[in-house]
């Protein structure tokens, strides 16, 4: 029950109490002194009741926040390990790239230096076939 809908609840008790009691004097017959006193007596009883709903809801209200509390700290836990594992996959992705890069510039490095070498040679025979 939220908080809401238990004042809304306790504002209808009371409501609905109130009016009970104006029927009741009403209607009632009997004496001033036994009307009082039936009043006062129902007055205890509608605030018995009040009190043990606001207790109820009370009660409620404290369970329903120590579960959301807890919730999100479950929430909170399962948010930080998933960054973490990101974070680790991020790393390990960023040295592959660094590693991949290092490897491919070796690789043309190699192959430029093969071409440059090939042009050289190709450059040679001609002259020396001319």
């Amino acid at each position: 029950m939220s908080d809401n809908s238990g004042s809304e609840f306790i504002k209808g008790l009371l409501v609905g109490g109130a009016i009970g009691a104006v029927v009741a004097l009403l209607y009632a017959p009997k004496s001033g002194k036994e009307t009082r006193e039936e009043l006062a007596k129902k007055r205890d009883e509608l605030y018995e009741k009040v009190k043990d709903e606001y207790s109820t809801t009370l009660a409620s209200a404290q369970k329903s926040i120590a579960a959301a509390h807890q919730k999100l700290e479950e929430l909170g836990k399962a948010a930080q390990a998933k960054a973490e594992e990101i974070s680790e996959y991020v790393e390990k992705s960023v040295d592959q790239g660094k590693k991949d890069i290092t490897e491919q510039k070796g690789r043309l490095k190699e192959a430029a230096q093969a071409a440059k070498e090939a042009y050289k040679e190709e450059k040679s025979k001609k002259k020396r076939s001319s």
